[in-house]
């Protein structure tokens, strides 16, 4: 294959931000230009069947929402095992490059602890070793955020850290990048994937110098 594919995800989660739980993983295949090849809404059953822990979820006022998908059939439950294997999969279809989310250091610290929740720490990582995992966190601010036009939207919109700094949430970064400030990110998964996907391709078309590379291949993320 001449181009160059990525896998781009996203998960809600419940637990807290020490200890998170997926029970939803959305992801799209992509190349740099934004083509997008496949999408899967997947609801992990190992957590979203759990109600105690579907209580601590930080958007469970969207599981009526879920259920309405699932339904639909625009999100397919599953449990991680089996999703581990769709992406395991996928990687070898596409040949994928890297693994990208905003912030992804979150993402895949809530992958690998679920997976060594459900399994009691006998498996320990979920994404394969041999893919990098690249974060538009910080490809945004190695790009976008050296703009003086994105400093002045966030002063001027309220986007502004206690310590004078740009915030660089992918909500804020859509609403710079369409001009929407009443823009609201769902925070479902799949949905998630559908705007920041829109990051990355505005970061690779800038063309600059930029850090992107959260873990490299054939590292054991943590």
């Amino acid at each position: 294959m001449n181009k160059h594919y990525y896998i781009l995800l996203d998960t809600e989660t419940a637990g807290n931000l020490q200890s998170p739980l997926v029970y939803d993983l959305g992801f799209i295949v992509i190349d740099r230009k934004g083509n997008i090849y496949e999408r899967q809404s997947l609801i992990i059953t190992d957590i979203f069947g759990n109600p105690d822990l579907m209580n601590t979820a930080y958007y469970k006022e969207k599981i009526p929402k879920y259920l309405i998908n699932i339904s639909e059939q625009k999100s397919h439950v599953t449990n991680l095992f089996e999703a581990k294997t769709i992406l395991k999969q996928l990687v070898e279809k596409y040949n994928i490059r890297a693994f990208i989310a905003h912030n992804a250091k979150f993402d895949i610290k809530a992958l690998n602890n679920t997976m060594r929740y459900i399994t009691n720490d006998k498996v320990r990582y979920f994404l394969p070793y041999e893919v990098e995992v690249w974060d538009t966190l910080l490809m945004a601010k190695n790009t976008i955020g050296q703009q003086k036009k994105y400093y002045k939207f966030c002063l001027k919109n309220g986007y502004i850290t206690s310590r004078g700094t740009p915030r660089f949430t992918a909500e804020i970064l859509y609403r710079y990048i369409t001009n929407d400030v009443e823009f609201k990110e769902e925070h479902m998964g799949l949905s998630d994937c559908l705007i920041e996907y829109q990051i990355f391709v505005k970061c690779i078309n800038l063309k600059m110098k930029m850090k992107k590379v959260l873990y490299k291949a054939e590292r054991g993320v943590t």
